[in-house]
């Protein structure tokens, strides 16, 4: 049997949809004529190791699997498949207006067109964190700043180097947690927020679910409501993805209510419930609930007259006037609204905003609202200026990405396209 025909066979489609991994290098160390003391030698390991890896659906030691997988032959796309970072056939994908969906087989072809600065062994690296507790890196950096060095990594739009190091610093987290004490339980928590932000921001719903529940339990024992808003907000948004509108509406809306209850006697506090009131307001929008989504963005705009033009850089929501605008920009555009939407961005501008991803989602959501327009050079400048920016928040966003290839393949004439077509394809 070839290996074309081989990695394509019924046998290993089953190995596949069981998630067998183990298996797999069991088929390939069999074509190649092998045993197991074969490749153990290759290895440098028992042939007792190689014959516990094989019967193994999920691995224990990832490095050691990548190794054999190599040395057999299986294919990286193969691989990858078993250990279930394809997403799940349920999952939707929200592209450029309030009703465009994507199946996930067309989610994928885009990640791969678009060059996703996310490869495939971080990828696996995440999925096998969060399938137990995830090894602690060793590292005697102090955690509060690596998790501050985490965040400022999704800032910069780095989201491959982020997927690198998450699952060492959650390891260290988790560690720390030990402790039972709220501030290192409520930084575990944080700690698996970020990661569902940043899966939920490539497309990688069913992960990024996973994520925010482990975020959710964390932030419960806790005891701390900012902690937990952050989870709830994480997991709300990807509920929203999923196609579960009334869901994620309704544990934002807890959410809010929970963090109203605190008093909002300090600033984060008021931050934190402008923050979810703007995360409501989106869902609802989102779910073509017009008078909902307007009425709870004219409250955020009201709570955010509160907070200060520039947030300190170590809170949890740093929400300003010019983001809660942003999100109004949003909110319009799910709504089909784009003039309104772009009337409300009118006098935003970079300086407004502190790190080149937020820079970046004001120059996206404009020229969402310019595509729902018809107007392709507009569109294509804002998406030129969010490049510049933060290419990541381009090219590994899967719905933004979807614009640039509609701008290409209808309007490459237009003044920009072409340009930022190349931008985006070279950008690594």
């Amino acid at each position: 049997m070839s290996g074309d025909t081989l990695w394509c066979s019924d046998m290993v489609r089953s190995l596949i949809a069981t998630r067998h991994a183990g298996g797999l290098v069991k088929v390939g160390r069999t074509a190649r004529g092998w045993r197991q003391e074969d490749l153990g030698g290759r290895l440098g390991c028992s042939t007792s190791t190689v014959s516990r890896l094989e019967a193994r659906r999920s691995p224990s030691d990832l490095r050691l699997l990548r190794r054999a997988a190599e040395e057999v032959g299986v294919p990286t796309d193969v691989l990858t498949a078993s250990l279930a970072l394809g997403g799940s056939s349920a999952t939707k994908v929200a592209l450029d207006g309030p009703r465009a969906q994507e199946d996930p087989m067309r989610r994928r072809t885009l990640l791969a067109a678009a060059g996703l600065a996310a490869p495939a062994q971080f990828l696996i690296g995440v999925d096998v964190a969060l399938a137990g507790v995830p090894d602690p890196s060793g590292s005697a950096a102090p955690l509060s700043r690596r998790m501050a060095q985490a965040r400022g990594l999704f800032d910069a739009g780095r989201h491959a180097r982020l997927l690198e190091v998450l699952p060492g610093l959650l390891g260290d987290a988790h560690l720390a947690a030990r402790s039972r004490q709220e501030l290192a339980l409520a930084r575990l928590s944080t700690g698996y927020s970020l990661l569902s932000q940043v899966l939920t921001k490539i497309g990688r719903y069913e992960q990024s679910r996973q994520a925010a529940d482990r975020a959710t339990v964390y932030a419960d024992l806790s005891g701390s409501p900012l902690a937990a808003a952050a989870a709830a907000r994480e997991m709300s948004i990807v509920l929203r993805h999923q196609d579960r509108p009334a869901a994620a509406q309704r544990l934002i809306l807890k959410a809010a209510a929970q963090v109203e209850a605190t008093g909002l006697t300090s600033s984060a506090q008021s931050s934190a419930y402008a923050q979810m009131l703007c995360t409501q307001a989106y869902c609802a929008a989102r779910a073509g609930d017009r008078g909902h989504a307007l009425a709870t963005i004219g409250e955020a705009q009201v709570v955010a007259r509160l907070l200060p033009e520039q947030a300190p850089s170590e809170r949890l929501f740093p929400l300003t006037p010019a983001a809660v605008a942003l999100y109004a920009v949003g909110v319009h555009w799910a709504l089909g609204d784009a003039g309104t939407a772009l009337a409300s961005g009118a006098n935003l501008h970079e300086g407004q905003f502190p790190t080149p991803e937020r820079k970046a989602r004001m120059h996206t959501d404009m020229a969402r609202a310019w595509w729902q327009m018809s107007k392709p050079e507009p569109a294509a400048d804002a998406l030129l200026h969010a490049v510049r920016a933060s290419r990541g928040e381009v090219r590994d966003r899967p719905a933004i990405r979807q614009i640039v290839t509609d701008l290409a393949q209808r309007h490459p004439r237009a003044a920009g396209v072409r340009e930022l077509s190349a931008a985006v394809t070279t950008a690594r």
